[in-house]
């Protein structure tokens, strides 16, 4: 028989086996081994340690925690962390048991319970979402252990959380995607409104950079007092918990000065074992001031301390900075509706990640609604990561002719990449037709009734598709791979969605399509009627 209980100071020692089991012997995080850290945790009133219990043999064989209020506005919220069931006894629902004990023990006690579930396999996220958590987010590469793992973030609400959620949340388009998986769950309600007015943070200003220390405390304390009100960055700690506190918390905050004043600051937390930092808090006079201090901090991070993962916890009510971390390569990997506590009401908040060391995320064990955001948030770094190179491609398409950088990066972003191998078919002849395509690099040969019959080729820089992308109608020709290629894919019901928001981007897209097809039209006006037809059906835009 298995039954759950707090854990006691005599269930320390086989907590740290379990751990050792689960996490293996090079976990970056030792203080999991250590006992006295263990036992302090087990007498904390910051947290609920649980423990499953074998009776017949009285071993203890899985732990799980619930840590409170771990953050500065985070009243009434807690995550459900470290839910280890010794090997030898998985698929015995002990996971389930463990989990059922913590609901119950913090049910009116909480508001917001999160799990950040690991991904190599599903059995967290199951079980998570069988209590009644939802998926709002995947946190690629967060956590460090024998190599980075990527986590799922999952929710669920108790008690008044969702009457006090403020309504309308301001959100960038970039965010639209996550943002609107999460909130069509079940008891959520999805009002945001999309901004694609707000500009971002302006860059520009004179300022010099460094370490904050005690004499810059009361300076930058002031400046909080009399100008911070409507607060964009949340974290774990606050500046007014004091600077002995900040400093035993291992917090750091770089300081902006300006001819000797001191004129805004960003606080930040490091972990050096795992080449993480989390921006907990920024306070500035000058618009100017915040830029120049999220790209200060970005820059040091990246060439300095060597860290990998940034995140940063934005209000989902501050399009501006959602636009500004956006620009220095943050991208969207969770939205979580009423996880900030501030000044009476609850806000949802968009969690921003920059990774400095993309890589292979390896295997994962996802369930399918972890899978759907996944799916979005990895779009966005792919996208991130080649939007420069789509971005000016774009540009020199004849199709998107006359769009100034901001509007080529907003299309770009709308684009997915596919890699096709040689030889290999895009799209075929006759086949139902909804997307355009970009070469990014290599040669597509276009060909007609036969694979010998070809009527012509698209390089990089070209594109195939115009026709069928706006009219829907089937391709008229086949593609195919004459080395291994990568294009850009813009599929119909994105560039739609984009229009309806961004109608400037439409108006240069149909323009430039009736001048091109009129341009051919010209062409082919020149030639005789049957050799015009016969020109005219083999344009290469399949």
């Amino acid at each position: 028989m298995i039954r759950v209980r707090e854990a006691r100071e005599e269930d320390v020692g086989q907590i740290r086996e379990i751990f050792l089991a689960v996490y293996g012997t090079d976990y970056p995080h030792r203080e999991l081994y250590d006992e006295l850290w263990l036992k302090r945790s087990v007498f904390t009133d910051d947290a609920l340690i649980l423990v499953a219990e074998d009776t017949d043999s009285g071993r203890v064989i899985g732990t799980a925690s619930v840590l409170f209020d771990f953050g500065a506005h985070s009243d009434l919220v807690g995550e459900f962390g470290r839910l280890a069931v010794h090997p030898d006894y998985r698929r015995m629902q002990v996971g389930k048991l463990l989990m059922d004990r913590r609901l119950e023990a913090i049910r009116n006690r909480l508001h917001v319970g999160l799990v950040v579930a690991r991904t190599v396999h599903p059995y967290a996220q199951r079980i998570s979402l069988a209590q009644g958590f939802i998926a709002t987010g995947f946190l690629p590469l967060k956590h460090l252990f024998r190599h980075r793992e990527s986590f799922a973030l999952l929710a669920r609400y108790f008690g008044d959380a969702l009457t006090l959620r403020r309504n309308n949340p301001r959100i960038i388009p970039e965010v639209h995607a996550l943002a609107n998986l999460v909130m069509n769950q079940p008891a959520l309600n999805p009002d945001f409104i999309v901004d694609e007015d707000s500009a971002s943070y302006p860059a520009g200003g004179d300022y010099q950079l460094e370490q904050m220390q005690a004499e810059g405390y009361p300076a930058l304390l002031r400046i909080e007092r009399g100008r911070v009100r409507n607060r964009e960055i949340f974290g774990p700690m606050r500046l007014d918990y004091g600077f002995f506190k900040l400093q035993s918390r291992q917090t750091n905050y770089f300081l902006a000065r300006a001819g000797g004043q001191v004129v805004g600051a960003v606080g930040y937390t490091m972990d050096p074992v795992e080449h993480t930092v989390r921006v907990f808090e920024l306070i500035a006079l000058a618009d100017d001031v915040v830029r120049f201090l999220l790209a200060e901090l970005e820059r040091k991070c990246r060439e300095e301390m060597a860290i990998e993962y940034i995140e940063i916890d934005v209000s989902a009510y501050a399009p501006r900075m959602q636009r500004t971390l956006l620009e220095l390569n943050f991208l969207p990997v969770a939205y979580v509706p009423a996880m900030v506590f501030y000044q009476v009401e609850r806000l949802d908040i968009v969690k921003m990640v920059r990774l400095n060391a993309l890589q292979d995320l390896g295997p994962l064990g996802l369930t399918e609604p972890v899978q759907a955001i996944a799916d979005v948030v990895m779009r966005g770094f792919s996208t991130c990561v080649l939007a420069p190179r789509m971005a000016q491609a774009i540009r020199e398409v004849p199709l998107f002719h006359g769009m100034n950088t901001e509007q080529a990066t907003r299309l770009a972003g709308v684009c997915a990449v596919k890699n096709i191998e040689a030889g290999e078919r895009l799209f075929a002849k006759h086949e139902p037709a909804d997307r355009l395509y970009l070469v990014l690099h290599g040669r597509l040969a276009i060909s007609g009734a036969s694979p010998s019959d070809i009527i012509g080729s698209i390089h990089t820089g070209e594109t195939c598709g115009e026709v069928s992308l706006l009219s829907a109608r089937p391709h008229s020709a086949t593609a195919r791979a004459m080395n291994n290629l990568e294009v850009a894919e813009l599929h119909r019901r994105d560039l739609e969605e984009l229009i309806r928001r961004r109608p400037d981007i439409g108006v240069i897209i149909y323009r430039n399509l009736a001048v091109g097809l009129g341009d051919k039209l010209l062409r082919s006006g020149d030639r005789k009627p049957d050799q015009a037809r016969s020109e005219t059906e083999r344009l290469p835009l399949a």
